[in-house]
Order: structure tokens, then C-alpha cells, then sequence
């Protein structure tokens, strides 16, 4: 079987990273500041925030822990 992408799935991606990228710069972080804080490369953090790839949950998890929110809240609307 192969991988399908669905049209929604490409649209909770991309605002997925629009609310990862609102977070960080409401949280006064750069990129490279967060990314090290999630232990993930500055790229990889720029390509989830432009909604070009998802992430995993445990990715997540550290995301909201590093921006001081709960997971809900992250991804709550």
C-alpha cells in the first residue's frame, strides 16, 4: 500500500506551524533558540513552522514544554 496524503491532512499541517511559529514569537524565541531547547535541528523546526512536514508526537511534547504549554493548548484552535 502506498502512502497517501489527504488535502486536510496538508491543511492541519501548515496551521499546525503557523501556531508553532505565533508561540515562538510571542515567546520572544528565534528558531535556533527553540529548536535547541526541543533538541531538533533549526531546519527540521523551519520546515514544521512553514507546514512542509508534521511532526511526531513526542516532538510535540517538547515543543509545548519548551514554549510553557500544555500539549492541549498546543493543539487546542
Amino acid at each position: 500500500m502506498g502512502k497517501r496524503v489527504f488535502k486536510y491532512d496538508k491543511v492541519l499541517t501548515r496551521k499546525f506551524g503557523q501556531k508553532i511559529a505565533m508561540l515562538r514569537k510571542n515567546a520572544n524565541f528565534t528558531q535556533d533558540e527553540l529548536a535547541f531547547k526541543v533538541n531538533i535541528s533549526p531546519s527540521y523546526l523551519s520546515a514544521i513552522e512553514r507546514g512542509i512536514t508534521d511532526t511526531t508526537i513526542s516532538t510535540a511534547k517538547r515543543l509545548a514544554k519548551a514554549l510553557n504549554i500544555t500539549l492541549s493548548e498546543l493543539f487546542s484552535p
